[in-house]
This record gives C-alpha cells, structure tokens and sequence, in this order.
C-alpha cells in the first residue's frame, strides 16, 4: 500500500529500568479509554524524549506544503520543534529515560493520536536502552529543543496551523493566564 511504512517495534518510555512485563492499565490522564499497554512507533518516537510529567508542545509538518508553513510561522529550520518551559530544563537535563521496545505485532494502531499503538494484552518487552542525555538526543535527531518561559501562545498557535502537533501533560505548565515579564 502506498504511503503506509510497517512498523515492526513500538517503544514506550519511562524512567524505571526494571519494568519486565506491562500490563494494562486505564491513564490516569484519559480514565475514559479502555485499559491498554501504550507504544509509540519509532517515527514519533522523540515525543517521550522527556521526564514523565513534563510539559511540552511537539510539532512537524507532513508534508513539504506544511512544511513551507511550519517554517515561516515557527521560526524555524529543523525538520520538528519541541517546546519545554525553561523550569523543566533541568529536569530534562538530569533525567535518565529507558526505551522498552515491544514486537509491534502485539499492538495495533490506535487511530486518535499519530504514532500511538495499543496492546489489551499483557506484553513483554525484547530490549530495554538507556537514552542517555536527553538533550544530545534531540540534537543527534536534528530536532530544535526550544525553551519558553509559557508554553500556552505556542499552544494555541499550533492548534491553529496545518501540521501535526502533540501537546503533553499541560497540566503541569505554567497557568496560561500568569503572564511572564522581564523585572528590570
């Protein structure tokens, strides 16, 4: 099929390296979906290059239209832009991440978020990799880590452009109606 890439290992990330068997378990972000083991494909892999509860804003464009857009309105020339506040860079920093990656025949395609795959049953991983320094990552992959003291403009903003975008655990961001100004 034309335009569709096998994936043949999804990978979840966390920051405890003895996890031998996942099951599932309803998100205590999401309570109303179904009990479920959650993966990644490896394409959208980067956007749990990050501590658990971070807060962060992920975009990219699919396609070299949305290119031409993702660049003029970001400001930027990497291929995707990860936007944490600048109160998280430390946490980013002084975080070990280990990559679980699963055989993706045990998982299906989870068609509300891109990327995203499903497993109901209880599932083993075939390798677990520490990520190493989570910044360096980002820059091996050639994606711009910006910093922003609120990430709440940047949210709307994407929101509103032609490209895909994930915005995570915002819950945990700066409250959108604190503005942040320069004492001086």
């Amino acid at each position: 099929m034309l335009g569709v890439v096998a994936v043949s290992i999804v990978h979840h990330f966390s920051e405890d390296p003895s996890i031998v068997r996942f099951e599932p378990h309803v998100p205590r972000t999401n309570p109303n979906q179904q009990p479920a083991v959650w993966a990644i494909d490896s394409e959208h892999a980067p956007l749990y290059w990050f501590p658990r509860d971070c807060p962060r804003v992920t975009v990219w464009p699919r396609d070299l239209h949305e290119h031409v857009e993702f660049r003029r309105r970001l400001a930027t020339s990497a291929l995707r832009l990860h936007v944490i506040e600048t109160t998280w860079l430390d946490r980013v920093r002084a975080t070990q991440l280990y990559r679980y990656d699963f055989d993706a025949s045990d998982f299906a395609r989870w068609p509300e978020a891109s990327g995203q795959w499903t497993s109901h049953e209880v599932v083993e991983p075939v390798a677990v990799t520490a990520m190493g320094n989570l910044v360096d990552a980002h820059r091996k992959a050639r994606i711009e880590l910006r910093l922003v003291p609120n990430l709440w403009p940047l949210v709307e903003l994407v929101k509103d452009g032609q490209w895909d975008f994930s915005c995570v655990r915002l819950v945990n961001a700066v409250p959108p109606d604190i503005e942040t100004r320069s004492s001086g």
